[in-house]
C-alpha cells in the first residue's frame, strides 16, 4: 500500500479522493518534536462502468440471509456482541473493527483460540488487522480460499455478499464438523460433502482385474452358430 510522506511542518489539512492510500503528516510541537497522525484517504464516489460494477455488486446482498447470519452470530456468541441496525450498512458497521468476526471463530474452538487477541480500535489499520486475523483463523478452521472475501470487501463495504458467502461457508464447516461448539439451529446451514475412502487388500485388487463389469456387456451364450465367413451368403435350406 503506497505512503506518502509531508514535510515536518506540513499541516494535517486537505483531503483525497484516491483508494487504499495511508498519508502520514508529520509536524512539529513547541518542545521541537515530532507528531505523526496516520489518515486514510477517503474513498471517492464511484461513476460510469465502476458505478455500474458496484452496482451489480450491491444486487447480490441478501437482507434475508443477513437475519440468519445476524441470529446465528448471537447465538454462537452471546448477548454481549449486540445485533446490528437493519440494512446493509449497518450489518458492515457492526463486523467492520473484526471484533465480532474474531469472537465468532473462537467461539467455534473447544481448546486453543485461534484469534489469540481480540482488541477493539478506532484506528483504521487496526480494524483491518483485526479483520485479517479473523481470515486467517477461518482457513486454519478449514474455509477454502474461493470462499474467503478480502479484507476491503468488509471494511470498504466494497462486496458485502462476499462477506455474507465467507461466513455461510463457515456455519456450514461447524455444522459439518458437529463437535459441539456450534451453538443455534443446525437448519440454518447445510452440511458439507465429506470423503467416504475405502483401501482394498492387494488381493481384492487383483481380483478386481479379472472381472469384466456390467458396462462392457458380456460373452455368455454367445455362439457361432448359423454364422458364415465374409463374403459369403448365408445358405437358407427348405426341409419340407
Amino acid at each position: 500500500m503506497p505512503v506518502s510522506f509531508l514535510s515536518p511542518s506540513s499541516r494535517c489539512s486537505g483531503r483525497s479522493g484516491g483508494e487504499g492510500i495511508i498519508r502520514i503528516f508529520i509536524k512539529t510541537t513547541e518542545k521541537g518534536f515530532y507528531t505523526k497522525t496516520v489518515k486514510m484517504a477517503n474513498k471517492g464516489p464511484s461513476y460510469g462502468l465502476s458505478r455500474e460494477v458496484q452496482s451489480k455488486i450491491d444486487k447480490k446482498y441478501d437482507p434475508e440471509l443477513e437475519d440468519r447470519l445476524v441470529q446465528w452470530i448471537v447465538a454462537q456468541c452471546g448477548d454481549s456482541v449486540g445485533e446490528p441496525q437493519p440494512g446493509k450498512q449497518g450489518f458492515q458497521q457492526w463486523l467492520k473493527d473484526g471484533c465480532v468476526l474474531c469472537e465468532l471463530i473462537n467461539s467455534l474452538c473447544k481448546d486453543s483460540k485461534l484469534v489469540k487477541k481480540i482488541q477493539s480500535s478506532t484506528m483504521a489499520f487496526k480494524q483491518m488487522e483485526q479483520i485479517s486475523q479473523f481470515l486467517g483463523a477461518a482457513e486454519r478452521y478449514g474455509v477454502t480460499k474461493s470462499d474467503m472475501f478480502q479484507t476491503v470487501d468488509l471494511w470498504e463495504g466494497k462486496d458485502l455478499a462476499a462477506v455474507q458467502m465467507t461466513l455461510m461457508s463457515l456455519g456450514s464447516l461447524a455444522v459439518t464438523k458437529d463437535d459441539g461448539c456450534y451453538r443455534g439451529d443446525p437448519s440454518w446451514f447445510h452440511k458439507k460433502s465429506q470423503e467416504n475412502r475405502r483401501d482394498f487388500t492387494e488381493e481384492q485388487l487383483k481380483e478386481g482385474q479379472s472381472v469384466i463389469g456390467l458396462q462392457m456387456g458380456t460373452n455368455k451364450g454367445a455362439s457361432q452358430a448359423g454364422m458364415t465367413g465374409y463374403g459369403r451368403p448365408r445358405q437358407i435350406f427348405n426341409n419340407q
